[in-house]
Formats: structure tokens, C-alpha cells, sequence
């Protein structure tokens, strides 16, 4: 390249994985050769404290809020905030001239970086891709879950989803046809996964794909911890007293965290918990408790990693071959866990059934049971060889050299 060309990655930072992503994609690539602006809410930059890049604030609707839309089942981004997400996003681009856009769950970019006649790149989990193979999608924890029970909540959600998905296409489809655009169907993987080039943060043994075009692309799960001192953790761990890390990032159900914690209370293990700034009332005396902990240094010594099931720290611990027992509540934590679950490298409990015994039984299997040690084995050595910031950069060239 004769010059530095500019990068603008977008990041929706609903969830602290959204902006964590493209972050480490980012310090990934060479500042000699990429000029980097780096656009998100302020939400999580505590979690940040060395920006070498540009950085400027964008709106995004509060985790609070988004959480609460996920919990209840309603949509995460009526017309009225795409709106006004649009208007943001072109201020942004007229503002900065980007030469290509990064984004990580920003999905009005569908609309604007077409409009704005911008490549776009979107970040991704291939368990969302329409040319994902999967057995089933599961119902995740809604008001109806806990109010008829998993087995009916489910048959009902197998029959309207179909409709809900519809649903929520609706106010993309919208701004789309606004901004000159076709519409994308009633597939809400679609809307999710909409770009010049998609890229997915996975790898294909573990979330196939069947028939993907080459516009679709795995790049391999995407690591970041916060830079955070490691804790001084007991000198033994002996398979007799194994150690366990435990957390629930930005996006699991803190209320589980003391069912879990007496669960692991009556086992002979170790324990670290990451609380996400949830005050613990009544610690085991065996459990090490702080805010945040370092998830890629704690994988590194865990035989096992209890998580809400999402893939971000789902891949910390797998890079590792740790095993992954994931509880979780919302509908991309339960994807993902199909995933680990069938390829049989961890366990998932939902939680309206995550009572002190089940977690308990389930423990104990992936602790003592070999199996499951072995296949994320298997899947740490596939993991090994990737490079996505790499593939990143490849892809951000060639989609350069097409739009030249």
C-alpha cells in the first residue's frame, strides 16, 4: 500500500463481548500499515486503559435495557432506535471518511455503510449464519419458560418462531427501504449477519456450515481478557482437588452465582469467581471472589470453566482444552452451547433447572469424565493454528482492491 488506509470499526456495546471482539482485532493488526478509528459507547472502558487508536464516542442503547428487551422477548432495536443509530452512523462517515467498516452487532450498518457506499465488514458467530447446520434452535429463558415450564415453552416456541423471527426483521427491513436498500426476508439470521463480507469468529469443526457463499468466512474465535493482575491462587492443584473457574460475564444471570457457588462449596475443588461487580454475600472458604479476573490466564490453569455459555469465554476455555459447563439464558449463549454440548467438549444446564445438585452431578462428570477433556483437546489444537486478525487484514485488502 502507497498509504495507510482507514479503518473504522463500529462496535455495539451492548455486551462487553461486542466491543472485547473487534478491540482485539484491532490491536491485532499493524499500525504501519492501517490507519484505525475505533467508534463505541463508553459503557466498558474502564475494562480499556490503553486506547493506542482514536476513539469516539457512539450511542448505543444501554446493556440495562438490552438485557431486560433479551429477558422479556421483545425487540432489541425498534424502527425509532435504528433511526437514530443511521443518522449517528452517517455523521460518523461523513465525519471520518473511513475506507472500510469493521462492525460488531452494529445492525444499521445494513443500511448505512450501503447508503454511504462504504465496504462493510460485520463480525459474527457462525451459529447465526443462515448456512449453519444445527438439529434444532433452542427455546431460550423467557417469562413463558419459567411460567409453563421448558417442555411446553419449548413446542410453543417451535411453532412461533417462525413468526417472531419475522418480527424482528421488520424495523431493519424498514431502514433498509428508507436507505434505498432491498429487503432481507423474514430470516433474522440475515439481518444478523448482513455485510459485504460476514466474518465468523468460530471455526467450522465446531459450528458447521453447509452451502456457505464465499462472502461468508470463518476467521477463528477472537481472545481478549481485561488487563487485570492475576490473583495468587493455591500452589497445588492435584485431580483430587481440581480448580475451577466460574464466571457469568456481562450477559449471564448473576442470581445463579450463589446456587453455583454452594454447589462448588460441597466439592473438594479449588474456585475463582469473576462477580462482574456482584456483591457475593457468604464466600465458600475454598472460592477466590473478585470483579474481574483475567479469563485467558484463569482458563490457563482451570480443569474446568462454569460460564454462561456464551463464546467468548466458551473459546477461552476450549483454546485451553478445558472443558465448559455453560448455564445460559439468552438465545446466542444457548446456540453456542449446542455446539460445545454435540461436540461433546462441555455440558449445559438451563437455568430454571440449575439447581445445587444437578450443578453438582454435572461438575463432577466433566471433572472425572476423560472425554470431554479429549475433545477440547481436539478442538484447542484447531484453535491453535488460527489467526484472525490476520484474516482480518486479508480480508480488509481484498475487499480494498474490489471496491478500488
Amino acid at each position: 500500500m502507497t498509504h495507510r488506509k482507514r479503518i473504522l470499526f463500529i462496535a455495539e456495546a451492548v455486551t462487553l463481548a461486542h466491543v472485547a471482539r473487534p478491540y482485539a482485532l484491532a490491536r491485532g493488526l499493524d499500525a504501519a500499515d492501517w490507519e484505525i478509528v475505533f467508534a463505541c459507547a463508553d459503557t466498558y472502558l474502564a475494562l480499556f486503559p490503553d486506547w493506542p487508536w482514536q476513539r469516539v464516542d457512539l450511542q448505543s442503547i444501554a446493556p440495562q435495557v438490552f438485557m431486560r428487551r433479551l429477558a422479556q422477548g421483545h425487540r432489541l432495536y425498534p424502527r425509532e432506535t435504528l433511526e437514530q443509530y443511521a443518522r449517528e452512523d452517517l455523521r460518523l462517515i461523513d465525519t471520518l471518511r473511513p475506507d472500510v467498516i469493521v462492525g460488531d452487532f452494529r445492525l444499521s450498518l445494513s443500511a448505512t455503510a450501503r447508503a454511504a457506499r462504504v465496504p462493510y465488514v460485520a463480525l459474527t458467530n457462525a451459529y447465526w449464519s443462515p448456512y449453519a447446520t444445527r438439529r434444532r434452535i433452542p427455546v431460550p429463558s423467557l417469562p413463558m419458560t419459567r411460567a409453563l415450564g421448558v417442555p411446553l415453552a419449548s413446542a410453543l416456541f417451535t411453532l412461533s418462531r417462525p413468526l417472531a423471527f419475522a418480527w424482528h426483521t421488520l424495523p431493519l427491513n424498514s431502514l433498509r427501504r428508507e436507505y434505498g436498500q432491498p429487503s432481507l426476508g423474514f430470516d433474522l439470521r440475515r439481518a444478523y449477519t448482513d455485510a459485504d463480507i460476514t466474518l465468523y469468529a468460530d471455526i467450522p469443526q465446531l459450528v458447521p456450515t453447509s452451502g456457505l457463499p464465499a462472502h461468508h468466512r470463518y476467521i477463528g474465535p477472537v481472545e481478549w481478557s481485561p488487563p487485570i493482575p492475576m490473583p495468587e491462587l493455591p500452589r497445588q492443584q492435584t485431580a483430587d482437588k481440581p480448580f475451577v473457574y466460574v464466571t457469568m460475564g456481562s450477559s449471564g444471570s448473576a442470581t445463579l452465582l450463589p446456587t453455583i457457588l454452594s454447589a462448588l462449596s460441597g466439592l473438594d475443588c479449588q474456585i475463582a469467581v469473576a462477580t462482574g461487580g456482584i456483591r457475593i454475600h457468604d464466600a465458600p472458604a475454598n472460592a477466590i471472589v473478585a470483579d474481574y479476573l483475567p479469563g485467558d490466564r484463569m482458563a490457563d490453569c482451570a480443569r474446568l470453566v462454569i460460564c454462561n455459555g456464551g463464546s467468548p469465554t466458551s473459546h477461552q476455555a476450549l483454546a485451553r482444552g478445558v472443558p465448559v459447563l455453560g448455564i445460559p439464558s439468552n438465545l446466542d449463549q444457548h446456540l453456542n452451547m449446542e455446539y460445545v454440548t454435540a461436540y461433546g467438549a462441555g455440558l449445559s444446564l438451563r437455568p430454571e433447572s440449575a439447581t445445587v445438585q444437578r450443578l453438582q452431578e454435572a461438575i463432577r462428570t466433566l471433572l472425572h469424565a476423560p472425554e470431554y477433556r479429549r475433545r477440547a483437546g481436539d478442538l484447542a489444537n484447531i484453535m491453535r493454528e488460527q489467526n484472525p486478525a490476520g484474516a482480518l487484514a486479508g480480508t480488509i485488502t481484498e475487499i480494498l482492491e474490489l471496491h478500488s
